[in-house]
């Protein structure tokens, strides 16, 4: 499970966004959108709880800012939590009000007024959780290391619901975990989608429209970044396809059908000269030269078979090459490339050693 904890300003622009749906979509675009994905773009939101609140946006907002008015010192009394699960991760509606209602607790405004909404237009279900950080009392819920609060009621609830756990920030791991090797799903995925591309295209441009028919935006300038369909920017070189190897790859390839229409147009010309000879050879069979000509024919018909196999060893060549540097970008570059903390103490220690005594 992943959260997200946040502060605003603004009741209405928050709790509108939550619970309206997407602006940028027309009510056709949200049916054939549900159609091709089978999620639900239209009516995406819905509310599992209102604790001590109710109404559409406006009346909502309306009740929230009535009641922050009883603390004058607080300048962003929005509340706004989100969290999402894992992929393939599964929680009832029952469950997911418990996971709010836990979520309130945990930032101590369990006792104000806040609501919970699922939203269902994503493939990872997720909630958010708008709530007023003013209580009734004009206490004020402090909003100090949210986001450290956040991550361990994440491994908490992933123990509890036995979801899938997800590692915190290295930040917020135990000492002892903080060296270990991180997995991002996200870069294997786009590594895996970069690789299956451009094992089927030749040319940059089909691999830009390739690459967006799976979801991603392709910006290219002194290198390449690709953004997926949650707005998130990775690097080419962070997953190991940094612009100078795609180009690399794609030059090849180019290579590679370059040389096999040059060997179809040679084997073309070949069957033409052979069917040619085959004219010659049967006009001339009678003649007093006709062993000289046969082995004439028979140089040429070498020479012919010499040039093909050159030709398709080249092309072979190239393609081993092409396979061989996709496959070697594939091989696991997230290596710890931290330093232990044993050393790290051996090294503080020879430093101070090494001060001079004043």
């Amino acid at each position: 499970m992943i959260g997200e904890p946040g502060t605003g300003a603004s009741f209405y622009e928050c709790i509108r966004y939550c619970l309206e749906d997407k602006r940028e979509l027309t009510d056709e675009q949200k049916i054939v959108k549900s159609r091709i994905d089978g999620l639900q773009h239209k009516d995406r939101a819905e509310v599992l709880e209102y604790n001590l609140c109710f109404g559409d946006a406006k009346r909502l907002a309306s009740q929230f800012i009535q009641v922050s008015k009883l603390s004058s010192r607080v300048e962003k009394p929005v509340f706004h939590f989100t969290l999402r699960l894992a992929p393939g991760d599964v929680l009832s509606k029952e469950q997911w009000i418990e996971v709010g209602k836990q979520c309130a607790k945990e930032f101590g405004v369990q006792d104000n007024q806040y609501l919970t909404i699922l939203h269902k237009d994503t493939k990872e279900p997720h909630i958010h959780i708008v709530a007023n950080r003013v209580g009734f009392d004009g206490k004020v819920a402090k909003d100090a290391f949210s986001i450290k609060r956040m991550h361990a009621l994440c491994r908490r609830l992933e123990k509890e619901f036995h979801l899938t756990e997800v590692l915190s920030a290295r930040a917020f791991l135990p000492k002892e975990q903080r060296h270990l090797p991180r997995h991002d799903s996200r870069k294997e995925k786009l590594k895996k989608d970069i690789q299956k591309t451009l094992m089927e295209v030749k040319t940059f441009s089909r691999f830009e429209e390739k690459m967006k028919s799976l979801g991603y935006k392709v910006l290219k300038g002194r290198g390449i970044c690709f953004i997926d369909d949650k707005k998130v920017r990775i690097k080419g070189s962070e997953v190991g396809f940094p612009f100078s190897k795609i180009e690399r790859v794609l030059e090849l390839k180019h290579q590679v059908s370059q040389k096999e229409e040059l060997l179809k147009a040679r084997q073309k010309l070949h069957s033409i000269a052979d069917a040619k000879q085959s004219q010659k050879e049967k006009e001339k069979r009678e003649s007093p030269v006709a062993p000289a000509t046969k082995l004439l024919g028979q140089f040429r018909e070498k020479d012919r078979e010499e040039d093909i196999t050159v030709m398709q060893e080249e092309i072979q060549i190239l393609k081993k090459l092409v396979n061989q540097i996709i496959y070697d970008l594939l091989k696991p570059e997230y290596a710890d490339q931290s330093v232990a903390p044993e050393l790290l103490q051996e090294a503080r220690r020879k430093k101070k050693r090494q001060r001079p005594k004043l």
